[in-house]
C-alpha cells in the first residue's frame, strides 16, 4: 500500500500484534554519514541507508556539490556509493551559485550550511514553509562569529540563507547555544575537520547553555571517529578538535536502523496482546520482534525501552533486535524528563492513554521547534480522543480517558509531522474499538515510507472491524474501473471478483478442463486454489500476467458460465474473504453486497443504460484494433444482463440497503466523488 497520494487513512481498530518488522536505517545516522563520506577523500559504501524524503534531499545536494552517488549500489538497494569531494565543496560552485532545496530536513539544513559556510562555497539553502519558520540564529551566529559570509535571505535567524567565501578565523574558540537545538552543535562537529586541514593548533568549540539531547551529540562523535576524526570532549560544555584532522573513509559502513522507528512498535508490542489463536504468518514467537536494532545501539532514543519498561512493557534485546511483550495493563502512569530522547517520547504521549493516571513528559521545549510545534500538535490531537491535556513551555501532562465510553473516534491532522502521523496510529488500539483517520498519512515518507505497511504486516484486526466497499453491477456498468480507482484514493486492497471468475475460465481453458457441470467439482478446486493477485492496475496469474487475456469477448462468456457453477462460487468465496484485510477492501463484481459481503459498511449498485454500456464497450474494443460492431455488443450485454439476473445461484441484483448509482452520463471521477461522499457520510469523522 503506498500513502503518497492519500488525503486521509483510516486504520481500523487493532486488537493483537505478533510477528516480526524490520525497521528502515536510521535518519540521524544517514545524513550524519552521507555528508561524512563526502567529505572524505575517496569512495564509501555504505549499508542499510534510510530511503526517505530526508535522506533524499541530502543526496540530491550533494550530487550538485560535485559527489558521484550511485544509488542502488551492486543491486542493493539499501546500498549507495559515494565518491567524495574532500574539502572541496566550494570546486561545483566557484561559476555559478548553488541554490540547494532541502524540504523540511533538519539533518541536512543545519549540517550543510556549516559545511558550505567553512568550505567557502557559494550557495543557497532554502526549503520548505516550515523549515523557514524552524531556528538557525543559533548556527548563523557561531559561524559569523569565525569570519563565514552567511547572509538571511528572509527573516533574521531563520532560513534561507545565502552562502559566499570568506575569510576564517578560527584560533579562538567558537561558542554555540546548546539549549535550543543540538544539531546547531553537530552540524559544526561534522564541518570544522574540513577547516582544521593543514592547521597546526586545535579548533575548540564551546557551548554556551545547558546542551540538550546529548545523545544526539553522542551519535556525531562516534560517526566521526569512524571516519578517522577524534574529538576531545570536556564534559558537555568543550569539543577540541585536533590539528590536521583529516576524514578517512571507513570503507563500507552499515547503517544502524532507526531507534525512534523502533519506539512505535515498542509501544504496539506493549499495547497489544498477542493472539496465540491467529499469529500474523511471519510470527517467530510469542511478543512483537524488531529487527535492526537492539540496546547496544548508539542512537540515544534507544532509551525509549527503559520508558517503556517503566511503563510496564516486558522488552527482551539482543544484539540486533528487540522482542516486545505486554507486561502490566493498564499501562502505569509516568513523570519523566524526555530530554534525552525528545523523538521517542513522542510516542510516549500517546503510550499515556492507556495507562492508570495522569503523566507528565518533561524537559521538551525542543518539541516547539521541530517539524511542528509538536507540543501544540500533540495536545491538541489527544483531545480529540478523549483525553485531558495539560501543557506548558516545556512539558506536557496527559490524563487518559476515564474509561471506553469516553474514548472518541478522531480524524488526526499531522501538521505535515511524520512522528504525529505515526505514534497516532497507536490509538486504534483503543479499548472502545474505534477506528481512528491519519490525514495526510505520505508525511511518513521523512523517514518511514513503508511505516503503514509494516503495522499492517503485523496486526491483526477483527476481520467485522476492516471496512468493505462492495460495487455490484452489470456487464459494462464501469464498475471495475470505479472501484479500482476508489481503492487508490482510500489506500484501501482491491479486489475485481469478475476477474476472478475469468482467472478461472482462462485456467480451466489452459489446464484443458472443460467448462460444464461433470467437470463441476475439478473447477471447484481449482478455483479454490486459484494464484490470483492485482497490482498497479494489472492482475497476475501466479507469476503470469493475464490482464489482457482476461479483457477478451471469449474469456467474458466463459467466466458468465463458470460463475453459473456453485462449486466454483463456493471454491472463490473464502479466496474472496481473504482479501478482507487492513486498512479495509473495495470490492466490485455482480453478488459483493448480497452474497460474499452482505455486512459491507456501503454497497453501491452502478448502472448504466444498455446502449451507454454498449457505447463504451465498443470504443474500449476499437481503441484496441479489435473490430466490433455497436448492436451485436449490444444484443450480447442485454443477454447477458437476463442470464445473470435469472441464474439460480446469487442471481444478479442490488442488495437491499445499496445506494443506486446510474453513470450513464457521469465522468468516473464524478462517480468517486459521489461515492467518496457516501463512506463519508458513514463513517465517524
Amino acid at each position: 500500500m503506498s500513502a503518497s497520494k492519500l488525503a486521509w487513512l483510516d486504520l481500523p481498530p487493532f486488537t493483537h500484534a505478533a510477528g516480526r518488522v524490520q525497521l528502515p536505517g536510521s535518519k540521524s545516522i544517514s545524513n550524519r554519514v552521507l555528508l561524512l563520506a563526502a567529505l572524505c577523500d575517496g569512495a564509501t559504501v555504505l549499508t542499510g541507508l534510510l530511503d526517505s524524503d530526508d535522506t533524499q534531499v541530502m543526496i540530491d545536494a550533494l550530487r550538485v556539490l560535485g559527489c558521484d552517488v550511485q544509488r542502488p549500489w551492486q543491486g542493493r538497494a539499501d546500498a549507495v556509493r559515494i565518491q567524495g569531494v574532500g574539502g572541496r565543496l566550494a570546486q561545483a560552485t566557484s561559476h555559478a551559485p548553488a541554490d540547494l532545496f532541502l524540504g523540511n530536513a533538519g539533518t541536512a539544513m543545519r549540517p550543510l550550511t556549516a559545511a558550505l559556510a567553512l568550505a567557502g562555497a557559494r550557495a543557497t539553502v532554502r526549503g520548505v514553509p516550515r523549515m523557514h519558520e524552524r531556528p538557525i540564529g543559533d548556527l548563523v551566529d557561531a559561524l559569523q562569529a569565525v569570519g563565514c559570509g552567511v547572509t538571511y535571505l528572509g527573516q533574521s535567524g531563520y532560513p534561507p540563507l545565502a552562502i559566499a567565501p570568506s575569510t576564517l578565523a578560527l584560533d579562538a574558540p567558537i561558542a554555540v547555544r546548546g539549549d535550543v537545538s543540538s544539531q546547531f552543535l553537530t552540524a559544526l562537529l561534522l564541518a570544522l575537520p574540513m577547516a582544521s586541514m593543514g592547521r597546526s593548533q586545535p579548533i575548540v568549540v564551546d557551548v554556551l547553555g545547558e546542551l540538550i539531547s546529548k545523545p544526539y551529540v553522542d551519535i556525531t562523535l562516534k560517526l566521526l571517529a569512524r571516519f578517522g576524526v577524534q574529538v576531545q570532549r570536556q564534559g558537555w560544555q568543550r569539543f577540541v578538535i585536533a590539528p590536521d584532522s583529516r576524514y578517512t573513509s571507513p570503507g563500507t559502513l552499515p547503517v544502524e536502523a532507526d531507534a525512534s522507528s523502533a519506539s512505535y512498535f515498542v509501544a504496539l508490542g506493549a499495547l497489544c496482546a498477542p493472539d496465540a489463536a491467529n499469529p500474523p504468518s511471519n510470527s517467530e514467537g510469542p511478543g512483537l520482534r524488531i529487527d535492526g536494532v537492539g540496546e547496544d545501539s548508539i542512537q540515544g532514543d534507544i532509551r525509549f525501552v527503559d520508558a517503556a519498561r517503566a511503563m510496564g512493557a516486558v522488552v527482551h534485546s539482543a544484539a540486533d533486535h528487540l522482542r516486545v511483550q505486554r507486561g502490566a495493563w493498564p499501562l502505569k502512569a509516568i513523570d519523566l524528563d524526555c530530554n534525552h530522547i525528545p523523538d521517542a517520547a513522542m510516542t510516549l504521549a500517546v503510550m499515556a492513554l492507556y495507562a492508570d493516571g495522569p503523566s507528565t513528559l518533561r524537559n521538551i521545549a525542543s518539541w516547539r521547534v521541530k517539524e511542528t510545534d509538536r507540543i501544540h500538535a500533540m495536545a491538541t490531537e489527544l483531545r480529540k480522543l478523549g483525553a485531558g491535556v495539560d501543557e506548558g513551555p516545556d512539558w506536557l501532562r496527559i490524563t487518559p480517558p476515564a474509561s471506553p465510553a469516553h474514548w472518541r473516534a478522531a480524524a488526526i491532522h499531522t501538521y505535515d509531522d511524520h512522528r504525529v502521523a505515526m505514534c497516532f496510529s497507536l490509538a486504534a488500539l483503543n479499548p472502545a474499538g474505534l477506528p481512528v483517520r491519519i490525514l495526510d498519512p505520505a508525511c511518513v515518507a521523512k523517514t518511514f515510507p513503508t511505516y503503514f505497511d509494516a503495522l499492517f504486516s503485523v496486526t491483526q484486526p477483527a476481520a467485522a472491524d476492516i471496512p468493505v466497499i462492495t460495487i455490484d453491477g452489470p456487464s459494462a456498468s464501469g464498475k471495475g474501473t470505479l472501484a479500482a480507482e476508489l481503492a487508490q484514493k482510500l489506500g484501501y486492497h482491491f479486489l475485481d471478483s469478475g476477474s476472478l471468475y475469468r482467472a478461472a475460465a482462462l485456467a480451466a481453458g489452459q489446464q484443458g478442463v472443460p467448462i460444464d457441470t461433470a467437470h463441476e467439482a475439478q473447477l471447484g478446486a481449482m478455483a479454490a486454489a486459484l494464484p490470483i493477485r492485482f497490482s498497479h492496475q494489472r492482475t497476475w496469474l501466479a507469476d503470469q500476467d493475464v490482464t489482457e487475456a482476461l479483457r477478451t469477448e471469449a474469456t467474458g462468456a466463459d467466466a458468465s458460465r463458470i460463475s453459473a457453477l456453485p462449486a466454483v462460487r463456493q471454491g472463490l468465496l473464502q479466496l474472496q474473504h481473504a482479501f478482507r484485510r487492513a486498512p479495509g477492501l473495495v470490492a466490485d463484481g455482480r453478488d459483493m453486497g448480497t452474497v460474499i459481503f452482505p455486512e459491507a459498511a456501503l454497497k453501491v449498485f452502478l448502472t448504466a443504460s444498455a446502449q451507454t454500456r454498449a457505447e463504451r464497450r465498443h470504443k474500449q474494443l476499437i481503441s484496441k484494433g479489435i473490430s466490433a460492431k455497436l448492436e451485436g455488443l449490444m444484443q450480447d450485454l442485454t443477454e447477458r444482463d437476463a442470464r445473470d439476473a435469472s441464474r439460480q445461484a446469487a442471481p444478479l441484483k442490488p442488495a437491499q440497503d445499496a445506494l443506486m448509482l446510474d453513470n450513464s452520463t457521469q465522468s468516473v471521477d464524478e462517480s468517486i466523488t459521489w461515492v467518496m461522499q457516501q463512506w463519508q457520510r458513514v463513517r465517524p469523522f
